[in-house]
């Protein structure tokens, strides 16, 4: 995994428009400063998602209809914050379930696991730390599944990548698995723009951490103190970019890359892209991703759905 981050990095900083990999924002610190993200009020996402998944388990259930046994696998877990209710709700309901969180992030994995532990002792907990596409590989073909993949992490991707992500995802699906998927839709352009240059600047250290990630693990000299933070909507198109900016011209150097990068005043990393779908666009992404869409779950404000797809 180091050598990956090795390659993703030295390729985003190489290139004649700077980038690097949201995915790694979410190391142990990352993970902990995105927990603080969720908290923010002006975070609507957090509190959306969560009134779906306390209010509409019923309905959830119903349908996905799956009359035996079944497994429950979150792709991208966190803290399960907004899962437990759901698995609360559920368990409630009497359905018999295995919950598989799974999460590249061990310390959140065990957070969750203990979590879980201590206020849904009776669930079936069975977490993975690694790649979501191994477990899927290696999932029993008896057992139907319902997979999540929650918090509109699906904005994260450019519109090729969620395509070809959700394709593979429904490659390793069985016939009549379903695929719970979260969509942050568009709103007031000041509602979003608030959810993500917050006053508070936990976003701008939720960027700033993969410099000080690339740092500890690469041996990098990023002085975090010469860069900024910087962020804006776009309501036509839908996406909120990121960007990290130099606010100087600097030099920096990474050890285990045995290279420099050069940065001009003003250049921009671009760091993170999370767009907001309408519902025509998210039908589009079903069909074009080999799923049947079978209903959309929505907050009271519909600021966001938990669509319910099947293969």
């Amino acid at each position: 995994m180091l050598e990956q981050f090795m390659r993703d990095v030295d390729t985003g900083l190489s290139a004649s428009f700077k980038h690097l990999s949201s995915k790694y924002f979410y190391d142990d610190i990352g993970s902990q400063i995105f927990q603080k993200i969720m908290a923010m009020p002006e975070y609507y996402l957090t509190n959306s998602e969560y009134e779906i998944l306390s209010l509409q388990a019923k309905q959830i259930a119903e349908k996905v209809n799956f009359k035996v046994p079944f497994n429950i696998i979150e792709l991208g877990a966190g803290d399960g914050y907004k899962t437990i209710r759901l698995l609360k709700n559920l368990k409630g309901l009497g359905l018999n379930f295995t919950y598989i969180p799974v999460d590249i992030s061990k310390k959140a994995i065990d957070i969750l696991s203990a979590k879980v532990a201590d206020e849904i002792p009776d669930v079936k907990l069975e977490p993975y730390v690694g790649d979501y596409f191994k477990l899927l590989i290696n999932l029993p073909n008896s057992i139907p599944s319902l997979v999540l993949f929650l918090g509109s992490n699906i904005g994260n991707f450019k519109d090729e990548d969620a395509r070809s992500f959700l394709s593979l995802i429904q490659s390793h699906l069985k016939p009549n698995d379903k695929l719970l998927i979260g969509f942050d839709l568009k709103k007031n352009p000041i509602t979003i723009k608030n959810a993500y240059d917050d006053p508070h600047e936990i976003t701008k250290a939720f960027n700033m951490n993969l410099l000080h990630r690339i740092n500890k693990e690469l041996g990098a000299n990023f002085n975090l103190n010469k860069f900024d933070f910087y962020c804006h909507y776009n309501p036509i198109t839908g996406e909120v970019r990121s960007y990290l900016v130099s606010l100087e011209k600097q030099d920096v150097f990474i050890q285990s890359l045995e290279k420099t990068f050069s940065f001009d005043v003003n250049e921009l990393i671009w760091t993170e892209l999370s767009k907001k779908f309408d519902f025509i666009e998210i039908e589009a992404l079903a069909v074009n991703s080999g799923y049947k869409l079978e209903h959309h779950f929505l907050d009271s404000k519909n600021y966001f759905t938990d669509s319910l797809w099947s293969k």
